[in-house]
């Protein structure tokens, strides 16, 4: 077995809360606050609703499944469901610098395991923290194929290193409980999102599976092949793996504060266009009628989502036509205004197939430290305004303050909990660590859930 890997996996096993520095406790609870917003949102879903139901038709006990009525099921499911629900509304937090959106397929397997089994939030925020950068880590490493959805593949891995750790596993039962992993790992494509196909998000859900399933069958005396984790990444689910950087910085650079956070609710390459647009429609003030085209260059990855036409919900999130045209209908991008009432506008509809997008070879060329926009817009009288962008808000050069990252969870957190229990919910999320139990935050989500 790889000796990077062992490494990583001692690391994960050994290193203790009181080992993080403060800002990044800090941190990696804000994005803990930011992930749970975006999986009460993500219960909503039609889809969503119903596999919670089919499922709870036979289900089990441990682990609270989160949603209106919060039952409760075993942990592997409740996972499931979890993590599902996170993917659904296009809203989760990511990788900055690699493909990966690590919280929301770390933290659904650990608070089910660590509800199930009684942890205490110290004990689950420790695992977050580490298997966050387990994720970071492998996906630096790791070389998808070219049409490879990071849902279910190297971060995977992570979930089912953090919920050993959240097990108790030792160094080298981590290892196992990984390389176990690699018989879960899944072939998630791009092309599910231009066909809307959400069984893409199923992908993501079944890491939390993983998270609670792989250490179990590492306590159970399963094994697995010592160099599985870089066959798979390398040969089987990827074009490459290359561990010599893996381990670099370890224990100084934590990759939790190296995130990035979404305000608009649609597949974050889009996002510097939408940036762009926003200031270019602050100068003209144009009500839709009075748009004759809106010209957009920018980089490769998102000028191929150009779909005018988006099939459903799902899709829309990954059509920059219709995010843009929502914005000028609606005012945003975010969660209230790219719902199902902007998918079946009229107005929007006609506004899509007058955006015009392209790629700018110079800009595809920034990546991945920069990633460009430039957006005209164009109205029939004759007036037009340009304005370009570096990156999206959200990115290195310009966070988001934690107030707007607060806000968005109390919008979201509202869809299923009185204002009441919103309040009470952030303020149990931001002392997590003194939980005696995981299952404190269930306790509060029933006791102030919606019906």
């Amino acid at each position: 077995m790889g000796r990077q890997i062992e490494e990583l996996a001692r690391f994960t096993a050994e290193t203790g809360w009181d080992d993080i520095p403060t800002s990044v406790q800090q941190h990696a609870k804000l994005v803990v606050l930011d992930t749970l917003g975006v999986i009460l949102a993500g219960t909503e879903r039609p889809e969503v609703r119903a596999l919670r139901d089919r499922l709870g038709g036979t289900a089990g006990s441990g682990a609270t499944v989160y949603g209106r009525g919060w039952p409760t099921n075993d942990p592997r499911t409740a996972a499931l469901l979890n993590g599902i629900a996170g993917r659904s509304i296009e809203l989760c937090e990511g990788l900055r610098m690699v493909s990966g959106q690590a919280a929301a397929q770390v933290l659904p397997g650990l608070l089910a395991v660590g509800e199930a089994c009684g942890r205490s939030g110290k004990d689950m925020m420790t695992a977050f923290v580490l298997g966050y950068d387990v994720a970071a880590r492998l996906c630096g490493a790791f070389t998808p194929w070219p049409l490879a959805h990071q849902n279910g593949q190297a971060c995977l891995l992570a979930a089912a290193a953090a919920g050993a750790r959240l097990r108790g596993l030792d160094a080298p039962g981590i290892s196992r409980a990984m390389r176990i992993g690699v018989t879960l790992v899944l072939t998630p494509s791009y092309t599910n999102v231009v066909a809307g196909a959400t069984a893409l998000n199923v992908a993501g859900g079944m890491s939390g599976f993983a998270a609670a399933l792989a250490p179990e069958l590492a306590l159970a005396g399963f094994e697995a092949q010592t160099d599985a984790i870089e066959e798979a990444l390398a040969n089987l689910v990827g074009a490459g793996f290359n561990p010599d950087g893996l381990l670099d910085e370890l224990g100084s650079t934590w990759h939790i504060t190296l995130n990035y956070f979404r305000l608009y609710a649609c597949c974050n390459p889009v996002h510097p266009a939408l940036d762009a647009l926003s200031e270019a429609l602050a100068e003209l003030r144009p009500t839709a009628d009075q748009i004759d085209r809106i010209d957009i260059a920018t980089y490769r990855f998102a000028s191929v989502m150009r779909n005018p036409d988006p099939p459903n919900y799902f899709a829309s999130k990954y059509s920059l036509p219709h995010a843009a045209a929502a914005m000028v209908v609606t005012g945003g991008a975010g969660h209230a205004s790219l719902g199902d009432a902007a998918l079946k506008d009229p107005v929007i509809a006609a506004l899509r197939h007058r955006v015009h997008i392209t790629e700018d070879p110079a800009m595809t060329a920034l990546l991945p430290s920069s990633r460009p926009a430039r957006v005209s817009v164009i109205l029939t009288d004759g007036r037009q305004a340009t304005r370009a962008v570096d990156s999206h808000r959200g990115d290195f050069n310009q966070p988001f303050a934690e107030s707007e990252i607060r806000t968005k969870f109390r919008e979201l957190a509202g869809e299923v909990l009185t204002q009441e229990g919103v309040s009470a919910v952030e303020a149990s999320v931001d002392a997590c660590e003194q939980w005696n139990s995981v299952g404190e935050l269930p306790t509060l989500l029933r006791r102030y859930g919606r019906i």
